[in-house]
């Protein structure tokens, strides 16, 4: 094999008690609207890919599923765990973005101006951690709120 091989990310996905309420959570605070909605019959669970701009989350609502634990709610404490973590999407400006987050009524974490740059973590209706940090955004198309 030849050349470079290219790869991009496609989508991050959360497993939530409620998929009408996640749906509704993720475009009235984040603007994300939902492409596809379908069963995966084999876990069994209802799911959805939602997307604004180029940001993709894929939701999973399974019945029967074990709750979030406490421990998984806080980015500081959930780093003492094992496995996947959170996912983060870029903003120029964090203290706007947090500003209206908390217009619309988001679960904010934290934000913080720290020597390495600017985040915040936020958590969806569910409790599940989402950061934001402060950089240039890249080319392609940005999601917008």
């Amino acid at each position: 094999m030849s050349g470079t091989l290219r790869f991009g990310i496609h989508h991050g996905a959360v497993s939530v008690p409620s998929l009408e309420d996640s749906l509704a959570w993720y475009e009235r605070i984040l603007g994300f609207k939902a492409e596809n909605v379908f069963a995966i019959p084999a876990i069994p669970a209802r799911a959805a890919m939602l997307r604004n701009g180029d940001a993709r989350i894929e939701l999973f609502e399974v019945p029967g599923a074990a709750p979030l634990p406490e421990s998984r709610r806080t980015p500081d404490v959930d780093n003492r765990t094992h496995g996947n973590k959170h996912f983060a999407f870029v903003t120029e400006d964090v203290t706007a973005l947090h500003d209206e987050l908390v217009r619309r009524g988001a679960d904010i974490v934290w934000l913080r101006h720290m020597p390495q740059g600017s985040a915040m973590f936020i958590r969806d209706n569910a409790g599940n951690l989402i950061e934001f940090v402060q950089d240039p955004i890249p080319s392609g198309v940005p999601a917008t709120i």
